[in-house]
């Protein structure tokens, strides 16, 4: 089990990936956590440097779906404005919201990447779904919710376990 919360790729940031290297190693498609990882949980829009970064993921030719565990009025506002598909709900770690990311850009688990700030719903997720996971560093702690400030208590203690 403790397994499955070991990400394939650890970086700081989205803006640390290799992303020509994952092209050239076949994926086509990267299922995205939206809170913490494109910006932090509280900024309501995208920034300057993830629309730059949008723009590459794009012209390099990869399909990005946006899969959150937030509700739908914040994910559709984030969203909507950069013409990205996108879950709600998602009910992450659970494999539906992979499986319909996946269907919206028409690939399978080898070509997919999942890209979240979370070991126990992004990682985890994407791990039990056969998906390529990157961990990426959260982006502003301050401003997680309750569930999320449990989630890294338990993924810190199942790190100091790993660590064994």
């Amino acid at each position: 089990m403790l397994k499955k919360l070991i990400p394939r790729q650890q970086v700081n940031t989205i803006f640390d990936i290799d992303l020509q290297a994952l092209w050239e190693q076949g994926y086509r498609g990267i299922i995205t956590d939206l809170d913490n990882t494109l910006v932090g949980a509280k900024a309501p829009l995208a920034t300057p440097e993830l629309l730059d970064w949008l723009k590459v993921v794009g012209q390099i030719g990869f399909q990005v779906v946006i899969v959150s565990n937030n509700q739908r009025t914040r994910v559709t506002k984030f969203a909507e404005p950069l013409s990205l598909p996108f879950i709600y709900r998602a009910r992450k770690p659970t494999s539906a919201a992979f499986r319909r990311a996946m269907s919206i850009m028409n690939l399978r688990a080898q070509q997919t990447v999942v890209i979240g700030d979370q070991m126990l719903t992004d990682v985890l997720g994407g791990n039990r779904m056969g998906l390529y996971t990157i961990l990426v560093h959260p982006i502003s702690l301050a401003d997680e919710g309750f569930f999320t400030k449990v989630n890294r208590r338990i993924e810190k203690a199942a790190l100091t376990i790993m660590k064994r």
